[in-house]
């Protein structure tokens, strides 16, 4: 098993879109570069396919997992997911997608009923927008690109102050309410269960389509806040090269750095999956091999992969 003390939590650069790199204050004076690109691996030969055998990715691009480290982040990327699947559904044609996309929407509205968002959502915003503006000082930053981003973080604001927390609520829509109701049970959204949810799936689809719109649209300055809010925290990581000893692999991190989140690229066609617990003092990386009719098990080759700190 290996364990490393090296601390990856001082990033040197945080990496905005377009290849703009913008120096971590910290390390203003070293004035270090990074492209901001993700290389692409080099793909490794698969394993059978038989049930003995460990299950390997069939694509040809890098496999990335992604670990929250706190709980704000772990609620942004669940609602990432969600509006993500949303969309998926929503411009397709069949009335299973409009089921699907509305299921989806309740999935985003019980984790809204949970804590005010809004004001986790604002108050990351303004963290993040206190942090650039401390680094408009430095030469090596695109001023130009710096400005834009945070003219983005104060109209996002601005839309989310706006914003009235009843329009995050569905209790006031009848059919949507009587459908929430029934999908607590198993089926229980059948056509005989709900005739009026029937009669609305055999609208037209463009009726449904706007429908399901018109539904989301209110969360609209929530799911554009996160967005925001998650590729500057993904775009904040340094890549470095690691090996995880008999798929084993130990970090402590850096005390003075916050780290938000950890993410591993892992070389497609691998027959593992990594595995990343961790807190604000260390994380852990265990490449589990996976099978279809047995428990994974950690492997017992080294592992080749890119870790990035995210610490914006």
């Amino acid at each position: 098993m290996q364990s490393n003390s090296e601390s990856c939590g001082r990033i040197p650069l945080i990496t905005a879109r377009h290849g703009v790199n913008y120096s971590h204050r910290k390390n203003a004076a070293q004035g270090s570069t990074v492209d901001g690109q993700v290389v692409k691996l080099s793909n490794s030969d698969t394993t059978g396919s038989n049930h003995s055998a460990p299950l390997a990715s069939s694509a040809y691009s890098p496999i990335i997992y992604e670990q929250p480290l706190n709980e704000r982040i772990r609620t942004f990327l669940r609602l990432e997911f969600l509006f993500q699947q949303a969309r998926s559904h929503l411009f397709r044609h069949s009335a299973w997608d409009s089921r699907a996309a509305i299921n989806t929407l309740f999935d985003i509205v019980n984790i809204f009923s949970r804590s005010d968002l809004k004001t986790e959502v604002m108050k990351e915003l303004e963290r993040q927008a206190g942090f650039l503006e401390r680094l408009a000082e430095n030469p090596q930053v695109d001023t130009s690109r710096l400005e834009d981003i945070l003219n983005d973080i104060d109209l996002l604001i601005d839309r989310l102050y706006a914003a009235n927390n009843q329009s995050f609520d569905l209790r006031g829509n009848e059919l949507l309410n009587s459908i929430k109701q029934r999908s607590s049970i198993a089926g229980g959204c059948c056509d005989f269960d709900l005739p009026a949810y029937h009669l609305w799936l055999s609208q037209p689809e463009e009726k449904r389509i706007i429908d399901i719109q018109k539904w989301i649209e209110p969360f609209e300055p929530i799911q554009e806040a996160i967005k925001l809010i998650m590729r500057l925290i993904r775009e904040s990581a340094q890549p470095r090269n690691e090996i995880a000893e008999g798929g084993f692999f130990q970090l402590n991190l850096d005390p003075s750095a916050i780290t938000q989140m950890i993410r591993v690229t892992l070389d497609s066609g691998q027959p593992y999956y990594a595995e990343i617990s961790g807190g604000k003092h260390r994380i852990t990386i265990r490449f589990m091999e996976s099978y279809i009719y047995e428990r994974p098990k950690q492997t017992s080759l080294n592992v080749p992969f890119r870790l990035y700190c995210c610490t914006l």
